[in-house]
């Protein structure tokens, strides 16, 4: 095994138990023994035996790239039904940042097929480059042959940094690339530099809960690999005039193969407007109480034109879908007005809609960590508030 006891030096002192974070170690016998189901191989108990007792053989660790070899900064541009997602324009504007200060350009990654108008889109948006791979198996994503292909563009090309959207595809596709090239993946950054002095990719993250961000590096490994949440930055601005260069790829069929087959794909009918485009959107809690009271965030929102939000809480109750969280584990959104019902603003919640432009908070309770945030606060009976607020909106817009 990679990890084992030395009988012979061990004390039985208990400093290894009191290090280990798995619960891995006990006492027998005035011994320490490993239980290997629980063992995590994370090491913490070798520095901590005084006498030397453990020994922990770790894998030989990879031979270190060699980082010059890689140059430019990547987007994937994710599209869906022959359209490229303004997640990839947010992420061009924030890759001209990042290779402007490595000196370097900015490469747009686009798989599918007919994207034509896509590609020059690409182009004026910011990308340098447009590497192309069109298929009519790639039409539509699927995990395995994006992820092949994707992965021999980056061993032909070797880019520095790659970054794509947090997106549910983007999730899905990325992990899988990192894990194939062996690089290290940084997911839901809400910030990324570029280290003046190391000229390394800053990732920056909510850790703990939003609690801390956290800024990690991957210094020794190419490419740099982080996913960015949609509404982070601002969408590049088309200019007309820009040219750039297209590469188009065609790789072996053998590379487009699946296990699984896509049958069919059913659009969600959005009773209102789609929540990652919308400037307001109204979001309903714990405190709405029931999913029939949910009418009452749709009915002002439908008078707003505004999209429906909602919390964890209120999905995890199964009184929305999970396509209208906000939140860590939801979407991140940044519309021009925000208005928070019957939630309380836990730091979860609040990562995902704080940058919005004006947060109005509804809650009975006047001490909600939601009023801290908030631009103008409520305080009061949502289901007689909500009713008056959408008559009186009602009334204002017909005028």
């Amino acid at each position: 095994m990679p990890i084992g006891i030395i009988i012979e030096k061990c004390t039985g002192c208990t400093l290894c138990i009191k290090v280990c974070p798995f619960d891995a170690i006990r006492i027998m016998d005035k011994k320490a023994v490993l239980d290997l189901d629980k063992c995590n191989l994370c090491g913490a108990c070798v520095p901590a035996c005084k006498f030397k007792a453990i020994l922990l053989e770790k894998e030989e660790a990879k031979t270190k790239v060699n980082v010059s070899d890689y140059k430019g900064v990547w987007v994937f541009a994710e599209q869906k039904k022959g359209k490229v997602q303004p997640v990839a324009y947010e992420l061009i504007a924030k890759a001209r940042d990042l290779a402007a200060t490595l000196g370097t350009e900015v490469a747009a990654v686009l798989l599918g097929d007919r994207l034509e108008e896509e590609i020059q889109e690409l182009i004026w948006r910011g990308a340098d480059k447009v590497y192309v791979v069109e298929k009519r198996e790639l039409a539509n994503f699927q995990d395995e042959p994006y992820t092949h292909i994707l992965v021999e563009l980056i061993k032909k090309y070797k880019p520095e940094i790659v970054l794509c959207g947090a997106t549910s595809i983007g999730r899905s596709l990325i992990s899988r690339v990192a894990v194939q090239i062996r690089a290290g993946l940084t997911a839901d950054c809400t910030g990324l530099d570029i280290d003046p002095q190391k000229k390394i990719l800053l990732q920056t993250r909510p850790a703990f809960g939003g609690n801390i961000m956290a800024t990690i590096i991957s210094p020794d490994y190419r490419p740099q690999m982080a996913t960015v949440r949609h509404k982070v930055f601002a969408e590049s601005v088309s200019d007309m005039k820009r040219k750039g260069k297209i590469i188009r790829e065609n790789f072996d069929n053998a590379l487009l193969a699946s296990h699984t087959q896509l049958l069919d794909i059913i659009d969600e009918i959005e009773a209102t407007v789609n929540m990652a485009e919308a400037d307001i959107i109204v979001s309903g809690g714990r405190g709405m109480q029931a999913p029939e009271n949910f009418k009452l965030i749709k009915d002002l929102a439908q008078v707003l034109g505004a999209a429906v939000g909602s919390s964890r809480a209120a999905v995890d109750s199964g009184w929305m879908p999970y396509s209208h969280q906000v939140g860590q584990t939801g979407r991140t959104v940044s519309p021009k007005i925000y208005i928070a019902c019957g939630i309380s603003g836990q730091i979860q919640h609040l990562v995902g809609m704080q940058s919005s432009k004006i947060i109005i908070a509804i809650n009975k309770d006047p001490d909600a960590p939601i009023f801290k945030v908030a631009n103008y606060g409520v305080v009061g009976d949502l289901f007689q508030i909500l009713p008056l607020l959408t008559r009186k909106f009602q009334e204002v817009l017909k005028k």
